[in-house]
């Protein structure tokens, strides 16, 4: 392991790193102008040739791709090849540390419930995760699903993340979602535990489903051709015809099924940003058709969990922007009939609850940090889950066992690794249940801080660093942010983030308005005509970093995932020079054209949070951001883009046509480079082998963007391949 000494004497350490080398150059994009008018706006777009149209319902069909686009991105990935070459041994060497740091990669500890302990972990060697159980009073283990075994024959196999693989409430049946094409259109299988057999494939699933409370059914959300989540059918769970429970026929609105923790009713919710509707399925009777609860009211969101004989609401509704609990009977779930319960307290968003027979848990956001909430079903004071450091992720165990006395979470943070703790409800005491094992780590070695950063307009931007103790020098830094969609940027423990740490990073999280750790108002800042702040948060927090001297001048390197593209784009385009380099994964930033394009399956549902650009004002204002738009001469930092190909979400020709803009206006030499996965979506290869490759590729990156080998490189000329 490295001494936390700066960068300069790491880079000088490896030649490789030092020395300033002729970049290649890089292939040509083709300019082919297209002039688009729209409200009486002209632009021309260089680079349109690049989305293939109506390529959102070819995902199935790869094969159909133009050649003209597949050479072309082919070309990117050789080039881009070419650019890391000299950093594959970095590569590799990041990649076996990051490899020897997450040996242990069990996963949850055993979970009771009934009469078996169920758990999951990945194998010495393994790439994927098998399922397994236990007697609860003692017996052989049983594998339930071994995806390693699974995957073999498959160029691509990803678990879905929208709902994990369960057993039914009778532990009879076990049932997972799997893509194994990587455009997403998941494969549902149910496997009877009591014979072995899997029940033919269910086709053409959003990756969501849900197993009725008697067993006897498999709820699961259907992916229509626009890749949109359409509507919810029952099946019998070991085979057989298909029954439409609901369908969704407004394309802003997304479909999601659950059952209750109580196993007393399973809930069918359409919703969006703005609003929300939920439908009831008795558990009693899960043919019945389902019993909506509230019409859908713009501006109302809601969601219902099953408590001992009622319901518990947490909602927005009386201006609860931050969310408070209400209570309504069971036979009458309406809004008329929903009561206070636990009151909005501005400040205190109730991010999640899960009921259990005698107690009520709920995560709440409080300043950037959450903080475990319980009550109990006889009443008396809420306790309150106490942890003592400056920043840290806590997440309820989605499948605690619901007759259960202790609530079972999860801790971590930036320099604490994974733990998995017992919380008595009743007496308060807490127990480990099991802690992650990281090889090669010692924790006082690091420090976590959490700063505020001023933005433009005088709002503090929470900020979460992880460095190595005793570094006092300014020197690189890594700056993730999102900010998107209310989702708040976990502060979590990463055996990857420890490598470049100790290369003298400090790794940084900006919380910016639209990401969710400040309550909904915090997400709600960042709206349709506010998005900017978003932007403005993220450079702020960059700027913080260098007046506290935390960070070197133009020594820091951007990090954002899709809807961060935003972010991270518009941060290049505001603030070319501040940056080293900056990474874009599958990112979100052909915005104007993409809220124009009808076919993409988020768009719809997008208007509550970017804005209906059919509206001018709302045209024009995204028109003052989108990335695309705005990339402009200037002196930009080396960027890597990446893209799937099969991405169902964000088209592969976002990241391209940026590039493509990108490449052509920098009047600095430093490498603009994309990598698309030819045989991947949204969210890539999930092996653990593809995720530490991934990884070991983005930090080497980093690492030799902050060395200075790119500084003062001469554009250079574009060659016809």
């Amino acid at each position: 392991m490295l001494a936390s000494a700066s960068l300069l004497a790491f880079a000088s350490s490896r030649p490789a790193l030092a020395a300033r080398e002729p970049l290649p150059a890089p292939p040509v994009t083709p300019k082919i102008p297209v002039t688009i008018t729209q409200l009486g706006r002209v632009r021309v777009d260089d680079y349109a040739w690049l989305h293939q149209p109506n390529w959102f319902t070819s995902l199935t069909n790869p094969s159909s791709l133009n050649p003209a686009i597949r050479r072309h991105l082919n070309e990117e990935n050789a080039y881009c090849d070419a650019v890391l070459a000299p950093t594959l041994p970095l590569q590799a060497e990041l990649a076996r540390e990051i490899a020897a740091r997450s040996t242990d990669a069990g996963g949850d500890p055993p979970s009771p419930d009934g009469p078996w302990l169920y758990w999951s972990e990945v194998r010495p060697g393994a790439n994927h995760p098998a399922f397994l159980r236990r007697p609860r009073a003692g017996g052989p283990d049983q594998t339930l699903a071994d995806f390693d075994v699974l995957a073999e024959g498959h160029g691509y196999y990803r678990i879905s993340n929208i709902r994990a693989p369960m057993h039914s409430p009778d532990h009879n049946l076990f049932a997972w979602a799997v893509d194994e094409t990587g455009d997403e259109h998941f494969r549902l299988y149910v496997k009877d535990l009591t014979t072995g057999v899997v029940a033919p494939a269910i086709e053409r699933c959003f990756g969501d489903f849900a197993i009725s409370p008697d067993s006897q059914w498999v709820f699961w959300v259907y992916r229509n051709d626009q890749s949109r989540p359409t509507k919810v059918f029952r099946r019998p769970a070991r085979g057989g015809a298909d029954v439409l429970v609901y369908e969704e026929k407004d394309p802003a609105y997304f479909l999601t099924v659950r059952r209750a923790a109580s196993n007393g009713c399973l809930f069918v919710t359409a919703f969006n940003a703005d609003c929300s509707e939920t439908r009831i399925v008795t558990g009693g009777d899960p043919t019945a058709p389902p019993r909506l609860a509230e019409p859908r009211t713009p501006g109302l969101l809601y969601d219902l969990e099953h408590w001992s004989d009622h319901f518990v609401v947490r909602t927005n509704a009386d201006g609860a922007t931050d969310f408070k609990l209400m209570t309504a009977p069971l036979d009458a779930p309406s809004r008329q009939s929903w009561r206070d319960w636990k009151p909005a307290a501005p400040g205190r968003f109730i991010a999640e609850v899960r009921a259990f027979q005698n107690y009520f848990a709920r995560l709440e956001w409080i300043d950037a940090k959450p903080m475990l909430m319980v009550s109990a079903r006889n009443g008396g004071p809420d306790r309150a889950v106490a942890v003592d450091e400056p920043a840290y992720a806590l997440q309820l165990d989605p499948e605690a066992e619901y007759a259960s006395d202790e609530v079972r979470y999860s801790y971590q943070s930036p320099r604490t690794p994974k733990h998995w703790v017992a919380y008595s409800c009743a007496t308060g005491a807490e127990r480990i249940l099991q802690s992650q094992t990281v090889s090669n780590f010692d924790r006082d070695r690091y420090e976590v801080l959490r700063l505020d950063a001023p933005s433009a307009d005088g709002v503090l931007v929470p900020l979460t660093l992880l460095r190595r103790r005793g570094r006092a020098r300014p020197g690189p830094a890594i700056l993730f942010g999102y900010g998107a969609y209310g989702d708040s940027m976990l502060d979590d423990f990463s055996p990857a983030n420890l490598s470049l740490a100790d290369r003298g990073f400090v790794v940084a999280k900006a919380h910016t308005r639209g990401g969710g750790e400040r309550g909904r108002s915090w997400f709600e800042a960042s709206l349709k005509l506010k998005k900017k702040a978003t932007i403005a948060d993220f450079i702020a927090c960059a700027d913080h970093l260098v007046r506290q001297g935390l960070a070197a001048p133009g020594k820091i390197v951007a990090h954002s995932f899709s809807a961060g593209g935003i972010l991270i784009g518009g941060a290049l385009n505001a603030r070319p020079e501040i940056w080293a380099g900056a990474v874009a994964e599958v990112p979100f930033v052909d915005v104007l054209n993409t809220l124009h394009d009808e076919t993409n399956p988020l768009v719809f549902s997008s208007f509550p949070i970017w804005g209906d650009p059919a509206k001018p004002e709302v045209f024009d204002y995204i028109a003052s951001y989108s990335p695309y738009e705005n990339v402009h001469a200037a002196p930009y930092p080396a960027v890597l883009a990446s893209a799937g190909l099969l991405d169902d979400r964000l088209g592969y020709w976002e990241a391209a046509k940026w590039v493509a803009r990108l490449r052509e206006k920098t009047t600095s030499g430093r490498p603009i480079l994309l990598h698309t996965d030819m045989a991947g979506g949204h969210q890539g290869a999930d092996s653990r082998a593809e995720v530490v490759a991934r990884t070991a590729r983005y930090q080497a990156f980093a690492i030799r963007a902050v060395s200075g080998v790119w500084d003062g490189a001469v554009k250079p000329n574009a060659v016809t391949p």
